[in-house]
């Protein structure tokens, strides 16, 4: 069984219904004549760009990750939109510290807040380390910082 047949099954299942873990999507899979091995399935969720949420398996560019490449037409915008509701939704506090910005997040959120914010490309931002409900965003500068704060409030703003 080709990976672009096991990736299709695997997107298509996400688009049918939500799925909650990596054996509810095995079962699945399985049940649809896939069968694949938890290691392979795991590098398929990160090919596919997929993590994992509360409401279950999302890809970073909304619905257009899920869909096939070149069927939706989805590009940044897209991925940026569908990452400030990820960060608007999980996002709980934010906290100076020079160049640094911690950011606070629901419990078990923090690494897919960390995924939407390097998915956003955002150029003032060096980098993030995600722990389970903090992330670490790294900037150059504290001006750089700021920017980046900016945008998270804002995203935050909206959500209210």
């Amino acid at each position: 069984m080709s990976k672009t047949f096991r990736h299709e099954q695997i997107r298509k299942l996400l688009r049918a219904r939500p799925l909650r873990s990596q054996a509810e999507l095995a079962l699945a899979l399985h049940r649809a004549g896939v069968e694949t091995t938890q290691v392979t399935l795991s590098r398929d969720l990160k090919e596919l760009g997929l993590v994992k949420t509360p409401a279950g398996y999302v890809g970073l560019g909304g619905v257009e990750a899920v869909a096939p490449a070149g069927e939706t037409g989805a590009g940044t915008t897209a991925a940026i939109s569908h990452s400030e509701h990820i960060l608007a939704e999980f996002v709980r506090d934010l906290r100076r510290a020079g160049n640094l910005l911690v950011v606070k997040t629901a419990a078990g959120a923090a690494a897919t807040v960390g995924a939407a914010l390097d998915a956003a490309g955002w150029p003032e931002l060096a980098g993030s380390l995600a722990g389970d409900d903090t992330v670490l965003v790294i900037c150059e500068d504290a001006r750089r910082r700021g920017l980046v704060e900016r945008r998270l409030r804002e995203a935050l703003a909206r959500k209210g």
